[in-house]
């Protein structure tokens, strides 16, 4: 059977989310995004211009038959303001599918964890579809999915710092607790992150300056793409136990003195 990532009520062939900051100009973000395989794309909201048609917009370089548009709150710092830029995505036709992001701290860029419940209820309740970013914390992530979050985004590390998982010990108590997917989201740096996240059991990774500020973003999303997938048959595969001795790779019965 073919391995699909469901998430709300649409299936998906690729498990790399991708965002779309960051980039020299839009024809290198397209370039990056196919490269990348994904087939979901997070926009900033408040950042790029997706609402209005009289000037550039990144929308003219994305496919809507090809790539799910999931709109952010990055630079909302209020759950009002959360809101009100998701309500204004909805309004400009992009969807009701949301990355939900509600910052506490402009240093650490952390969520601000009570304004996230707050959104989320409210935007809930409203009939979107949110997925929230937030600290690597089972029991935020578990009052969201009881609120009726579509997943729960735990950071592997702060954003943009390409740190990768720093606390891989919580990521698997939200794993052990969820029953929606678990999309580790900020702090990848390279492919061996995404990799590793996968190889836990999360369902999908979300990423962008690991890709935008590399060297070479668009070699770099291919590796993504490639981390992505191989973490994630690694995970089906099943890795052998760790031990402390060796264990001969050749059968040793029958071999004459």
């Amino acid at each position: 059977m073919q391995d699909v990532f469901k998430l709300a009520d649409k299936n998906y062939r690729s498990r790399l989310i991708v965002g779309t900051g960051k980039y020299r100009d839009f024809e290198q973000t397209r370039r990056a995004i196919e490269a990348s395989g994904a087939e979901i794309v997070t926009v900033a909201v408040r950042r790029v211009n997706i609402t209005d048609p009289n000037k550039e917009n990144l929308l003219d370089y994305l496919d809507p038959e090809k790539y799910t548009i999931l709109p952010n709150t990055a630079g909302c710092y209020t759950a009002d303001d959360a809101v009100r830029t998701c309500r204004l995505a909805r309004e400009a036709g992009v969807g009701k599918l949301v990355k939900l992001e509600v910052i506490g701290d402009d240093k650490t860029l952390f969520p601000d964890v009570p304004a996230t419940l707050e959104a989320a209820a409210i935007l809930v309740k409203e009939g979107f579809i949110v997925l929230p970013y937030i600290t690597d914390d089972p029991i935020t992530a578990k009052k969201l999915e009881d609120i009726g979050c579509a997943a729960v985004m735990p950071l592997a590390a702060p954003i943009g710092s390409g740190l990768g998982i720093r606390n891989p010990y919580n990521i698997c108590i939200i794993l052990e607790q969820a029953t929606v997917p678990v999309i580790v989201d900020a702090g990848v740096g390279t492919a061996s992150d995404a990799a590793i996240a996968m190889e836990m059991g999360c369902q999908g990774v979300l990423m962008n300056t690991a890709i935008a500020g590399a060297r070479d973003p668009i070699l770099m999303a291919e590796a993504m793409r490639l981390g992505v997938e191989a973490g994630r048959k690694a995970f089906l595969a099943g890795r052998i136990g760790k031990k402390l001795y060796a264990t001969a790779s050749s059968p040793i019965e029958g071999i004459l003195a």
